[in-house]
């Protein structure tokens, strides 16, 4: 009996279509192992206490550092105006230059470093403490407050009819409480922030 048109006893019919492709076993681990790192990073990291408290430090570090022409600036300021008042010194034109440059130190558009505090964001493992508040009211603190202090001293150290001495005095007075106001804003939202994580850093060195 016959096995067909085209068949031959013994020999094996070839499958028909696409052969198929197995993935190497090696190649399903790769994927594995690839899928469990994207999972692993997208789980938002949540930094320690030591770590907030290490990036507090170095956030006040920057603030110190940017502002520290303009602070230093207000107090050159006034030491040159209680060596006027005193009678210690009468070189009217220094303690003018002083304090004219003092307030260019505590302009963004005449200062780098106050141009970069304008620019500063805080540290996001800190946003809890809303730090960010103490980086806004420092950049207040010197610009317009600090300036409008060093302006008052040259406008006093040049005053010489009784009538604007005291004008020039009132208004120094009612500057340098809006200056201390501002500082009080500033270390209250950082020594919440230093206590809560035991990071023993003081606010940013601003005169009083």
């Amino acid at each position: 009996m016959g096995t067909g048109l085209g068949a031959r006893p013994g020999v094996a019919t070839r499958p028909t279509g696409w052969p198929v492709l197995r993935t190497p076993k090696w190649m399903l681990a790769a994927a594995a192992i690839l899928v469990a790192g994207l999972t692993l990073a997208a789980i938002p990291h949540r930094p320690s206490a030591a770590e907030r408290a290490a990036d507090l430090r170095g956030m006040v570090h920057d603030l110190n550092t940017d502002i520290e022409s303009c602070a230093g600036g207000v107090s050159d300021s006034i030491t040159a105006l209680r060596a006027i008042q005193s009678g210690a010194s009468n070189d009217v034109t220094t303690a003018v230059k002083i304090a004219n440059l003092a307030a260019a130190n505590c302009s963004p558009a005449n200062s780098m470093p106050m141009e970069d505090l304008v620019q500063y964001q805080a540290p996001g493992s800190l946003a809890s403490f809303h730090v960010q508040t103490a980086v806004d009211d420092l950049v207040t603190w010197g610009f317009p407050l600090a300036q409008r202090v060093q302006i008052d001293v040259a406008t006093l150290v040049t005053a010489k009819a009784p009538g604007a001495v005291e004008r020039a005095s009132a208004q120094l007075r009612q500057d340098q409480q809006a200056l201390d106001a501002q500082r009080a804003r500033i270390d209250q939202v950082i020594n919440a922030a230093s206590t809560s994580l035991t990071a023993h850093v003081a606010p940013p060195s601003l005169p009083s």
